[in-house]
């Protein structure tokens, strides 16, 4: 049996649905030990994220998910469950800044938050002896013009040869294919390194220090075909002054990047990320 599931699911909002939910929950032997909610008012959506100990249950996952199927049909829930027993699998990008990919190498060695590493992909050989003195298999795919299309179906063997549930971009600096994109909606994670929709695109701190920004950020979105414009799950920003240089301005926001992008990837991992349109509902 599973020692704990998380159902997280979406709908029109009306009366009921935590009542039938919980009944079920609860008819079934089981405890619900962390419970999230939102009705937005204006779309009139409800979201909810449930955390079930199910150790009483009398069946595992996919029983639960056939006794919860007609509750959901009865209120046209987009809706998911996962097991604590199957972490998210993650496939890391990256290309020679290193600072986000070694504070999710920490992250994960510490076991921070719960998921499992399938390997990191890097269009360099820059940080192959890390990556690997940390027991992570490292895939140098190069990235070319003129073999672009080449480097990016690779990489997506990849991501299906290692069954990864996530691609994380951790300062991967190539644009993927939009068509790759679109085949892995909200599967891919992406850190930028401003207050999105400020700067995007390229050298985004030299954007905010032409514009003389007295903040600058970092946001962790999902990918779509359209750049930098995915729905976001985290951002956070640190004060500058006019006496910041561009140099400057780079070094101070490695701290923000790295803590964005981590907090970004724990809430996708967990289930508390909820995705509607284009804006997300993000249950700390």
């Amino acid at each position: 049996m599973n020692a704990s599931l998380t159902l997280t699911a979406s709908c029109p909002d009306q009366v009921g649905i935590i009542a039938a939910i919980s009944g079920l929950v609860a008819e079934h032997g089981a405890s619900i030990t962390e419970a999230s909610q939102h009705s937005d008012p204006v779309t009139r959506h409800f979201f909810m994220r449930y955390e079930i100990d199910a150790t009483r249950l009398p069946f595992g996952k996919a029983g639960f998910e056939q006794a919860l199927r007609p509750l959901a049909e009865r209120f046209g829930m987009d809706w998911q469950v996962s097991s604590s027993q199957a972490p998210y699998r993650v496939l890391i990008l990256v290309s020679k800044q290193d600072h986000c990919l070694s504070d999710l190498l920490y992250r994960w060695r510490r076991r921070d938050f719960i998921f499992d590493l399938v390997g990191v992909v890097s269009n360099h050989e820059d940080l192959r002896a890390d990556v690997e003195q940390a027991g992570v298999p490292y895939h140098h795919v190069p990235v070319t013009p003129g073999r672009r299309a080449v480097a990016f179906e690779a990489i997506e063997r990849l991501f299906e040869d290692t069954r990864a549930d996530v691609m994380v971009l951790a300062r991967y600096m190539q644009i993927l294919p939009g068509e790759l994109c679109a085949r892995l909606p909200h599967r891919i994670i992406n850190i930028h390194h401003s207050f999105l929709p400020s700067f995007v695109g390229a050298s985004p701190y030299r954007q905010a220090y032409e514009r003389g920004v007295k903040i600058i950020g970092a946001t962790c979105h999902y990918v779509t075909e359209e750049l930098d414009a995915g729905p976001i799950i985290e951002q956070d920003v640190m004060r500058v002054h006019h006496g910041d240089s561009v140099e400057r301005m780079v070094a101070l926001g490695r701290d923000v990047e790295r803590a964005v992008l981590a907090r970004g990837l724990r809430y996708h991992v967990q289930d508390r990320v909820l995705v509607h349109g284009n804006k997300t509902v993000v249950f700390p």
